[in-house]
């Protein structure tokens, strides 16, 4: 039996309060409701998908790394790392695998600090704005990009 494609979702600091905080921006979707439609989504996009999250720089750069060794794809949303962490882009663009950029707001509707991503200049693509939305398009494009 041939092995799935396997997808690493990341989400970073805050999203774990997906539901109550700012649900005028970021939805009522809750970080494990998400996780569960990624789940879902890559299933029926024939990948194997495991989430995780984050508030720890660091945590995230250690996961992208491992993530040269057992993933074919990454989906991230660095949230407020998108604007701060050069380190995380770093991680993303050492370890060579499709990345697409994630975000559940428009961030460039919002304040103008969140406008520049450091993640974007080494992602694949990069879809905001569209809710949890975005992240079945992500797998999508991932899943296509696999299949060549």
């Amino acid at each position: 039996m041939a092995r799935l494609p396997h997808i690493l979702v990341l989400n970073g600091p805050n999203l774990n309060l997906l539901g109550t905080r700012e649900p005028e921006v970021y939805g009522r979707t809750t970080l494990a409701e998400l996780e569960e439609f990624c789940r879902t989504s890559g299933e029926a996009l024939g990948l194997s998908v495991d989430c995780r999250q984050s508030n720890r720089e660091g945590e995230l750069v250690d996961w992208v790394q491992e993530a040269r060794d057992s993933a074919q794809g990454l989906v991230l949303n660095p949230a407020g790392y998108s604007h701060t962490s050069v380190a995380l882009r770093d991680a993303v663009s050492a370890v060579g695998l499709p990345l697409i950029e994630v975000h559940l707001s428009n961030i460039h509707r919002r304040e103008s600090f969140r406008h520049h991503s450091y993640i974007s200049a080494v992602a694949e693509g990069v879809i905001c704005g569209l809710g949890v939305e975005g992240y079945r398009l992500a797998l999508q494009a991932l899943a296509q990009k696999l299949k060549g």
